[in-house]
């Protein structure tokens, strides 16, 4: 122990001891300040030996620093500071403190480093240095003011709301509020000033269902709309309530009460310090429900709202009971499945937050990151797998040394995206290749209950644990709605940079069905002056996580993108949620608009609704008064929305040029990639025909037809009616019978059908049972007289 330093004992060693409390400078004066009697120049002499000993200690530091890591390296064997105090201070919101954890973030390893990725605003400034250039050459001056003005788009329009595009007559009952309520809303303008690898993860991993053609919406039946009528909701029959009663535990056998606590939940100390260094003080209430019975090992079919807290619902389980897992051989025992490769990396990173204070590791396995590393990192055995289905399948049929035999619990977050067609080859493979006796748990915030899906997942006496009722929004959540009349259509683009440029001008998230429109205007946003980023299926994965990043951490105001954003993405902040066309159900309406007023914060939607979108809306707006939500709608001054769709129009062929450049640069870059491919196929050539070829589960075809049933849940196309070729090459490939198609002879067009005994003999049955020749060749065409 060092010794403190006192005014009639100067004997003071520096060290880095954690006991030491002063350092050298401190002790000096306190010294000074202690000892007033003390003559000055016994007071300097001191502080030369202090400075002395200092100098002493300070090489001793190497020695020190290693004692110092040791100490530390017990510590955490021993799992838990012993000076450790929890926080039980009141919980704020939904059991997160202000300032605590953020869901989104991604610090793992595996991108590609060095690539270079197509850039719009990058294109964007290298063309308008051209057309200055340009313009300087033929003598041309521009005001500084008119020049700021260009660059910086249309945010100095005027502010004032008009008459134009509220929903008016056409609006469903209880959607037409008066001016004097929008006042009420919550008011969110006020912070306005402040490759090789790559195509198989785009085969394998389904994750953006947008469509590449559809611009705006359209008229098209949707399979939820046609499940049941427009004014009720379907309800289910006595004999689906009696199978759900047979299927599901009842609710005592779940044996889970709701908590005030963590600490009642008796947890171990360092899943209890994770939780407090994250900012969780107190238990949602899905947590509280789902943590007792998961450490249980039940399996468990769990639904609440957006925002709720759901992937610590099952995290810290899972935490908890890999903590007196057998350690002397290491084994994977734990699979989470997401749909998307940003849920599956922010589910990691909350993984990695709680399990800090644990020995516990995490591994990822996504489509877009290396494969190599993956591979790597699973001949560790690591305890917890979190991964996309297509990458998961792509380890095990691959990967050396890479098993599923000790698999002890699995998970499916967004449950319900994951049970649809699009993921049902995948879903079957990786549960069949999982132990029977697993522990599964799925969550979702539309979680479906419809046991045929549930039973594809060998789930046994599942308890359902639904929080909050079906198809409910967050409670500080205000919808809005701005009608769009079919001659007014094509001002969608207008609406949606005046919405962008007046009222709601950062931390905008912005919904669109089209990944080709999306980027349309991701490129009018640029030209416009706007900071903006895009996220979509048709970007690479540093692009991806690019974006996601750049829109949290304030250097894009705007983010748009598409379905593959709509699920489990949790940026905090985020004030708005804009959606560009109304979505073709009202499940993946509720998920949209729940990436904003989450943890119990406020946030508001805004969604340009036009005839097409009339069911969704009508869903929208009967859930809310259901809940007695805040709904309003919008309007737009005309004259505003004219001239920005006049403005955008005149944009059209400079948006063409810079589509242009854009492909051009793709192609340069491709080719660039063909050549250093090339090189390396020449240069390891042996090894990399000694490699074994990758397998998959199914030919191109069945992945070509995977994608295309996950693509038409979230954009389904109008069908078009089948010529009778289509028709029997369709049903030949469902493996249907069909009846044996040939063309009728000249005596079956000439005569009438047989019947009984005289079948198939091309002779007909008289009065009497008696068979008689066919009728002259003429006598058909008497009768038809």
């Amino acid at each position: 122990m060092s010794k403190r330093a006192r005014p009639d004992d100067l004997d003071f060693i520096g060290t880095i001891d954690s006991d030491a409390e002063l350092s050298v400078e401190e002790e000096e004066e306190e010294i000074a300040s202690s000892d007033s009697e003390v003559e000055q120049s016994e007071v300097e002499e001191e502080q030369a030996s202090v400075i002395k000993k200092g100098k002493k200690a300070a090489a001793q530091k190497p020695k020190k620093a290693k004692q110092l890591k040791a100490k530390v390296e017990k510590a955490k064997e021993q799992d838990i500071d012993p000076e450790f105090e929890f926080d039980n201070g009141q919980a704020t919101g939904l059991g997160v403190d202000e300032g605590g954890m953020e869901g989104w973030g991604f610090s793992g390893a595996g991108l590609r480093e060095g690539r270079r990725d197509v850039n719009i605003d990058d294109i964007v400034k290298k063309r308008r240095k051209l057309d200055l250039k340009e313009e300087s050459e033929d003598g041309i001056e521009k005001d500084e003011e008119e020049e700021e003005e260009e660059f910086k788009g249309f945010g100095s329009e005027s502010e004032d709301d008009g008459e134009g595009e509220g929903f008016g007559e056409g609006v469903p009952e209880g959607m037409q509020e008066e001016d004097e309520e929008e006042e009420e809303l919550p008011n969110l303008d006020s912070e306005e000033e402040d490759e090789d690898e790559e195509q198989e993860d785009d085969e394998n991993d389904e994750e953006d269902a947008g469509s590449d053609d559809e611009s705006v919406a359209s008229v098209v039946e949707h399979p939820h709309d046609l499940k049941g009528s427009d004014d009720e909701e379907e309800e289910e029959t006595a004999e689906e309530k009696a199978r759900q009663e047979a299927y599901f535990a009842p609710a005592e056998e779940s044996a889970g009460s709701v908590t005030a606590s963590f600490q009642d939940m008796n947890l171990s100390r360092p899943i209890l310090k994770g939780l407090n260094a994250v900012g969780f003080t107190n238990p949602t209430a899905i947590q509280a429900k789902t943590i007792p019975v998961a450490l249980l090992g039940k399996d468990i079919v769990g639904g609440a709202v957006t925002g709720s807290g759901k992937t610590a619902a099952f995290i810290v389980p899972i935490l908890e009971r890999l903590l007196y897992r057998p350690k002397k051989v290491p084994t994977s025992r734990v699979l989470v499945l997401t749909p998307t490769r940003e849920l599956a990396m922010q589910c990691y990173n909350v993984g990695i937050k709680l399990a800090a204070f644990t020995d516990i590791r995490f591994c990822l396995c996504v489509g877009g990151l290396s494969l190599k590393a993956q591979e790597a990192e699973l001949r560790t055995r690591p305890d917890v797998i979190i991964a996309t289905p297509g990458r998961f399948i792509d380890h095990v049929r691959n990967s050396i040394a890479f098993t599923t035999d000790n698999i002890e619990i699995m998970v499916m977050d967004e449950a319900d995206r994951m049970l649809e067609d699009g993921f049902a080859d995948e879903l079957n493979e990786i549960v069949e290749a999982c132990p029977v006796g697993r522990q599964t748990m799925l969550f979702s915030a539309t979680m479906t209950s419809d046991i045929d899906q549930l039973i594809r997942l060998s789930l046994n006496r599942p308890v359902k644990l639904q929080v909050d009722q079906k198809k409910a929004t967050a409670a500080g959540l205000t919808q809005e709605f701005i009608r769009i009349r079919p001659q007014r259509e094509h001002l969608r683009p207008a609406m949606l940079l005046a919405l962008c440029t007046h009222y709601f001008k950062r931390r905008v998230l912005i919904f669109f069905r089209s990944k080709v429109y999306a980027h349309k205007m991701r490129i009018i946003f640029a030209l416009s002056g706007l900071k903006a980023a895009e996220l979509h299926g048709n970007l690479s994965q540093e692009q991806r996580i690019q974006a996601l990043e750049g829109f949290k951490d304030g250097k894009a105001d705007f983010l748009l993108a598409t379905d593959l954003a709509s699920r489990g993405i949790d940026i905090k902040g985020i004030d708005v949620v804009i959606n560009y066309e109304a979505p073709q159900s009202h499940e993946i309406y509720l998920h949209r608009v729940g990436r904003t007023a989450r943890a119990g914060r406020i946030g508001r939607s805004v969604t340009l609704a036009g005839e097409a979108d009339r069911k969704v809306v009508k869903a929208a707006v009967k859930a809310a008064e259901t809940q007695k939500m805040k709904v309003g709608s919008r309007t737009l001054d005309n004259d505003l929305v004219d001239k920005l769709g006049a403005k955008i129009a005149g944009m059209e062929d400079e948006i063409e040029e810079v589509m242009k450049d854009e492909r051009e640069e793709k192609l340069l870059r491709q080719a660039e990639m063909e050549i250093r491919r090339g090189e390396n196929v020449m240069k390891y050539e042996d090894e990399i025909k000694s490699r074994p070829a990758r397998t998959w589960f199914t030919n191109e075809k069945g992945k070509k037809d995977a994608k295309e049933k996950s693509a038409a849940v979230l954009n389904p196309k109008a069908e078009k009616k089948l010529s009778n070729k289509q028709l029997k090459k369709k049903r030949t490939a469902d493996g249907e019978d069909m009846p044996r198609a040939y063309k009728k002879t000249k005596v079956e067009r000439t005569t009438k059908p047989a019947r009984g005994k005289a079948a198939g003999t091309g002779k007909t049955k008289n009065a009497k049972g008696g068979a008689r020749a066919p009728k002259p060749k003429d006598s058909y065409i008497s009768t038809r007289r």
